[in-house]
């Protein structure tokens, strides 16, 4: 039987969903890519795998797509790694810098300053360019707040936003994929949650920031009724967006 083509990121808040693959017997069934959100999502978009845990921004490119797992990666308020960074407070910036590693987070930014913040800003994708503000996250975010006079939590201003947590990235496939193999899946993501402990003491300890908090209480993965609402109402606001800049 061929293996499952499985992309997943490769950053600090999925190392545990890593560990449990790794240490389950559906580390036979599948070859497993470790891949930045963008290139992740590109990979399932264009078949090259047939389940990614991608940023859930790029769904609507996927054909025929389908969240086959029980967990993802969320918040309820803060997560501390999805941030706007910026030199002036939210209601001054003109210019934002995005980042090339994640559509979702690109797209809540422009989602939370068009609809929360009521604001127009120019937004830049020149990696080398100076503007108020940027959009940067994962693990190149940890310990950077004290680098910049504003940090804008994204998980946060959608809370204080809509009142709903936050899903991030999903398990979605591009293809129908049977319930015994979502079933070994789930059952390999919940492994590595359980094994959250083993996890955290093989990384490397971060100035400034507390991976402990950030694994066990920042980060949420559990696909919940709440944040499949929330998932609706941000694909909504994107589909508003695209609308208005056509």
């Amino acid at each position: 039987m061929s293996k499952i083509k499985i992309s997943a990121v490769a950053y600090t808040n999925t190392k545990a969903f890593i560990y449990g693959l790794q240490h389950s017997d559906i580390i036979k069934k599948i070859d497993l890519s470790l891949d930045i959100p963008s290139d992740c999502a590109a990979k399932v978009i264009n078949g090259q795998v047939d389940i990614g845990l991608m940023p859930v921004a790029a769904i609507p490119l996927v054909p025929n797509a389908n969240i086959v797992a029980d967990y993802c990666i969320g918040s309820d308020g803060a997560v501390n790694s999805v941030f706007i960074f910026s030199n002036v407070p939210v209601e001054e910036i003109k210019t934002l810098r995005l980042d090339s590693h994640s559509r979702t987070s690109n797209n809540l930014a422009k989602v939370l300053l068009k609809f929360y913040w009521k604001k127009e800003v120019e937004f830049i994708t020149n990696p080398n360019a100076k503007t108020d503000a940027i959009v940067l996250i994962g693990d190149r975010t940890f310990g950077k707040k004290d680098d910049y006079a504003f940090a804008y939590d994204m998980g946060q201003e959608w809370k204080n936003f809509t009142g709903l947590p936050f899903m991030y990235a999903a398990w979605v496939s591009n293809k129908e994929i049977s319930q015994e193999f979502k079933a070994e899946l789930n059952a390999a993501l919940k492994l590595g949650l359980d094994h959250r402990q083993d996890v955290l003491n093989d990384l490397p300890r971060i100035e400034n920031f507390d991976l402990e908090d950030y694994l066990f209480h920042k980060l949420q993965f559990k696909v919940t009724e709440e944040r499949k609402r929330a998932l609706k109402l941000f694909l909504g606001y994107i589909e508003e967006l695209e609308k208005q800049t056509a």
